[in-house]
């Protein structure tokens, strides 16, 4: 889902918020960026709250175990941590770029321009480091998914559907199929709500 929404984003022509930057036809605010919705507060949360077992030093080690394999850029690494930890992390750009800058510093990575687009891939001395260094590399989308229940990415899974449904009909919808939309969301907003109510 998350790729869906970042090509739906990328699509030439494409507001969320109308062509003008309002919550659509004759409606008026200040300017709100869905895009956040995916790196909110909740981003790399566990149940109850708990922050994903990433740490710093894990965006480096990832980066360079998965440049072992294949070349990547910098949004196929976030894409692929992601995937590999089951959801529970995807490091942001502001941690990956500068990890990515650090390693061309060490002589480990280099970049490489194709068609307009930049990837990265290992130097010799990028393999040698990784060969010398395997077992502290580790596996840190493992480690970083370990205790995310099932059904906690699941739910994620489904709330960011919610969430591109939601942004369709504010792009097309009209006055009245955005008033419907809010009506079902804070309905089902009370209907979550309820649901802890009844078990207490």
């Amino acid at each position: 889902m998350h790729t869906l929404t970042a090509r739906l984003f990328s699509r030439p022509g494409f507001h969320p918020m109308g062509r003008h930057g309002h919550h659509g036809p004759g409606r008026h605010g200040p300017p709100f960026d869905p895009r956040a919705f995916w790196h909110g507060p909740w981003r790399g949360m566990g149940p109850g709250g708990r922050r994903s077992r990433a740490r710093r030093g894990d965006v480096r080690a990832a980066m360079l175990l998965l440049l072992e394999e294949e070349p990547r850029n910098g949004y196929q690494l976030m894409e692929e941590i992601e995937s590999r930890s089951g959801g529970a992390w995807r490091p942001s750009p502001g941690s990956v770029y500068p990890a990515l800058a650090q390693l061309e510093d060490e002589g480990l990575i280099r970049s490489n321009e194709s068609a307009g687009r930049r990837s990265f891939e290992l130097t010799d001395e990028g393999r040698a480091y990784v060969a010398d260094n395997r077992d502290s590399l580790g596996s840190p989308w493992d480690e970083a998914g370990e205790g995310v229940p099932s059904d906690f990415v699941d739910l994620r899974t489904l709330i960011g559907q919610l969430g591109m449904a939601t942004l369709q009909v504010v792009q097309s919808g009209n006055e009245e199929q955005i008033a419907e939309a809010k009506r079902i969301l804070s309905e089902a907003r009370k209907a979550l709500y309820r649901i802890l109510a009844e078990a207490e």
